[in-house]
């Protein structure tokens, strides 16, 4: 039976958002809760609701099938003796019948055979392809807008600014113990978290950290002047992410080529979704784009 799964800020919105892609009412499917929301504190950590839609076997369906194999075949009249005499195949004609049958069969067993030699030296020479592909798919140095391309010439910036007084009382009121360190870097403010409680700021694939990091750029823009961008970083936490970002776009170039067939990341914020678009573009065989709307949107990684 067709299913599908959708996340939503809550478990109606998840189920409606299956409902439009299945096309179905609610009394046409069974739903299944696999994750309930959270709020979290103040929407930081928050979790969204996961549910699984699937559509109901039709009953008019399945009496029918049932019904269809409950039938009984009609009888056939025995024939009689006189019609058996004359129907009886000569003998020769049924010699020569069964030569030209195996004759036909002998045939398409080559042409299975010769099929199938064909088809395996196709894939083994797509397989030697990847691996000669292995290192023009994987660059060598950092794109211009990746952490380590950022943080290169980073110099120390006042701790004044209104970000690092926020991030203080913030964490604060979380009941965790930070330190951090403001840089200058680029057109960029790098502020380096450090403590105890790292796990705690950087949270579930870094969702706490994008969480705060959103909020400090609100506070430290909220005033009318020139625009500055805040990168909130723990533990080295944003390059260990984009490393392990662009080994699954490479590995998930490898699985669409090898397979023929378009691959689905799971949702991701735009800097994720951007760091998949640059580590692929220079791929000759495969491309890239974003579908859904946010925060559920994501990178589809398919055949050019």
């Amino acid at each position: 039976m067709e299913f599908v799964e959708k996340w939503g800020t809550d478990v109606d919105t998840a189920v409606d958002l299956a409902l439009d892609e299945l096309k179905a009412t609610r009394d046409q499917v069974e739903i299944t809760i696999l994750e309930e929301p959270s709020r979290g504190f103040f929407g930081i950590g928050s979790k969204l609701a996961l549910v699984r839609v699937q559509l109901k076997e039709e009953p008019g369906k399945k009496e029918s099938a049932k019904g269809t194999s409950q039938e009984e075949k009609p009888k056939e009249g025995k024939p009689s003796r006189e019609n058996f005499k004359e129907n009886k195949p000569n003998r020769e004609d049924k010699v020569k019948k069964d030569k030209e049958k195996d004759s036909l069969n002998y045939k398409d067993k080559t042409d299975k055979s010769k099929s199938e030699r064909d088809k395996f030296n196709q894939t083994k020479g797509e397989s030697e392809k990847i691996d000669q592909d292995k290192d023009a798919v994987e660059p060598k140095k950092y794109s211009s807008s990746s952490i380590n391309s950022i943080i290169e010439d980073k110099v120390p910036y006042p701790e004044e600014n209104v970000a690092i007084p926020f991030l203080k009382d913030v964490t604060e009121k979380m009941g965790i113990s930070l330190e951090f360190t403001p840089y200058k870097a680029k057109e960029y403010i790098f502020i380096d978290i450090s403590g105890k409680d790292t796990g705690t700021i950087i949270g579930k694939r870094g969702q706490t950290l994008d969480a705060i990091q959103y909020l400090t750029n609100l506070v430290l823009n909220k005033n009318e002047g020139e625009y500055q961008r805040v990168i909130l970083d723990a533990e080295n936490y944003r390059s260990k992410r984009e490393k392990t970002l662009e080994q699954l776009a490479y590995r998930l170039a490898k699985k669409a080529v090898k397979t023929r067939r378009s691959q689905k990341l799971e949702p991701m914020n735009p800097y994720e979704r951007k760091v998949i678009h640059t580590a692929l573009q220079n791929d000759s065989r495969v491309t890239t784009r974003s579908e859904g709307q946010d925060p559920y949107r994501r990178v589809i990684v398919e055949l050019k």
